[in-house]
This record gives structure tokens, sequence and C-alpha cells, in this order.
């Protein structure tokens, strides 16, 4: 076990720090910002309106009110806690955080990787009313997989831009941050 340890002592590093983090961010939000409830609150509401924004773009006659999404006058999309993706943001943080990587890099990388969740996230949103409206019987399905799964793909997709790119990891045969 100790020799793994010594072979491994950066995967253990990074598993160590992970769940450090989750550690934290749990007492924090279980003990403040869950039971508070206005960080989430206000996330949410920031979604809805952004969704709402977005489809009006697109020459929707659109409306939030608070977390609800309306389309000429009908409710479409309600953004839940869980769907305001606070946690994913959370999440991605802890990742970048966690990895190695110069820190100047990551200050930078994960206000983006935030904002760029945030996008995806109302995007996701209006396109979710706009499921509702021409499709109604497929939104619980697309809630729950499809817009679930383009949604940790991208965060995915995100954390191997920073593994490849601006991470301090060396793979064999590459020296770091190369960019061959």
């Amino acid at each position: 076990m100790f020799e793994l340890y010594h072979q491994q002592k950066s995967l253990f590093k990074f598993l160590g720090t992970i769940l450090g983090l989750y550690g934290i961010w749990f007492l924090v939000y279980e003990c403040w910002v869950g039971p508070n409830d206005y960080v989430d609150t206000w996330l949410s509401e920031q979604v809805a309106q952004a969704g709402a924004w977005s489809l009006s773009l697109l020459g929707y006659s659109t409306q939030a009110q608070k977390i609800m999404i309306l389309v000429d006058g009908r409710p479409t999309v309600f953004i839940g806690n869980p769907c305001n993706s606070l946690a994913l943001m959370a999440t991605f943080t802890g990742l970048i955080g966690a990895f190695p990587g110069d820190l100047k890099k990551k200050l930078f990388f994960i206000p983006v990787g935030i904002v760029a969740i945030y996008l995806i996230n109302v995007l996701r949103v209006a396109a979710l009313s706009l499921n509702h409206i021409y499709s109604h019987g497929t939104v619980d399905f697309n809630h729950k997989y499809t817009f679930s799964f383009v949604v940790y793909a991208f965060i995915f997709g995100m954390w191997v831009i920073w593994v490849k790119k601006y991470s301090s990891l060396t793979f064999e045969g590459q020296a770091a941050n190369s960019h061959a």
C-alpha cells in the first residue's frame, strides 16, 4: 500500500483535496447557503430572467416571474434550486481548484467556467421552455436526461481543456503545458 501511495502520490493528493473541498462546500451549503436560501433563490431568479430574455431575442413574448418563465402568458418552466447550476459551479470550482496548476491560471479559468456554466444553464432553461410549448410530453425526459447529459458533457469538456492546456500535469512523453 505504501508503494502504491508513492507511485500514485499526485492522484491521492488530488482525491484528498477534492474530498476536503467537498467537505467544506457541504458544510458551507448545509449550514449557511441552503438554510438561508438567499443565494439559491437569487440565482434561480437570475436564470429565469436570462432565460426569458433569451427567448425574447427569438421573438417570443416572455416574462419572468421570480423563478418562473412565462411564454405568451403561460407558465413553461420553474427553476428550482437544484436546477440553478450552483452545485455545478461549486463542483467545477472544486475540480479545477484541486487539480495541479498555476494559481493565476486557476483564478482566470474558474470564473470563466462559472460564467460558461451559467450561460449553458440559461440556454437549457430556454430550450426547456420551448420544449414545453412544442412537445410537452417530452419535457420530463429531456429535463432528466438530454439536458443533464449536455450540461455534464460541457463541464467535463471544460475540465479536459483545463487538464490538457492549463494544468501542470505532465503526460508520458509530454512536457508540462506543452501544446503539441
